[in-house]
């Protein structure tokens, strides 16, 4: 029988584990209960189908997993979508994963900016405070689309405390940029750096907006943080 993908993710994270067929732990009862969690999440990790995209780090996804059980469970999110944003990637590489959980499978992996004053190529400084020009670590709940400066927008809120619960103050959404294209790395040698705000290509905008509206999860992933965002 062939379960579907969150079905198992919740079983990793819930704190009784006594609902799940005895096959799940025949090979395992050796291992205490966080072995047993990462031991499943390396299996749906394994499982994922990247359609031909790269698949994110298994540190990066771990945590994301881990947090958005969390932060669903307080009913923040409303979706099986995640995505991902592994801010220890060169800006020069495709560090934005689109993820149904729902299929296992990644809907899409594009290029993101970071801030302006987060770093050049790699990023390196992070800030919640406003005027910073810095990006904001941590996990997000999308909020509402809008039409602003930048075209077609994407609100977010911040759910962790002084890591990014300034978003909206700080004015931190999703939004297309001309300066996040190939070409603009071409011919600067790296991405182009956004006021702080995770600005993806114009191309890609409008798609990304429709899947991830709605109060859906999106990380922004450093390791250098990485005790922070559980």
């Amino acid at each position: 029988m062939k379960y579907k993908i969150l079905s198992l993710l919740a079983f990793l994270l819930l704190t009784s584990f006594s609902s799940l067929p005895k096959k799940h732990f025949e090979k395992n009862i050796a291992l205490n209960e966080e072995e047993k969690s990462l031991f499943r999440i390396e299996a749906v990790y394994n499982e994922l189908k990247s359609n031909s995209f790269s698949l994110p780090s298994f540190d990066c996804f771990s945590i994301a997993l881990e947090g958005f059980f969390k932060f669903k469970e307080k009913g923040f999110f409303q979706k099986d979508i995640i995505t991902l944003i592994d801010f220890s990637k060169s800006s020069n590489s495709k560090r934005l994963w689109i993820i149904d959980l729902d299929k296992n499978e990644v809907l899409l992996n594009t290029l993101v900016a970071h801030g302006r004053n987060t770093g050049d190529e790699f990023a390196n400084y992070f800030s919640n405070k406003e005027q910073s020009y810095q990006s904001s670590l941590g996990f997000y709940a999308t909020a509402e689309v809008y039409n602003g400066k930048h075209g077609l927008s994407l609100k977010l809120d911040g759910l962790q405390k002084g890591l990014n619960d300034n978003a909206r103050e700080r004015a931190v959404v999703l939004h297309g940029a001309d300066y996040v294209s190939e070409k603009f790395i071409q011919n600067n040698k790296r991405l182009g750096r956004s006021q702080g705000c995770p600005a993806v290509p114009l191309e890609y905008n409008d798609k990304i907006i429709s899947l991830i509206k709605d109060k859906s999860c999106l990380f922004i992933y450093h390791p250098s943080k990485k005790e922070k965002f559980i």
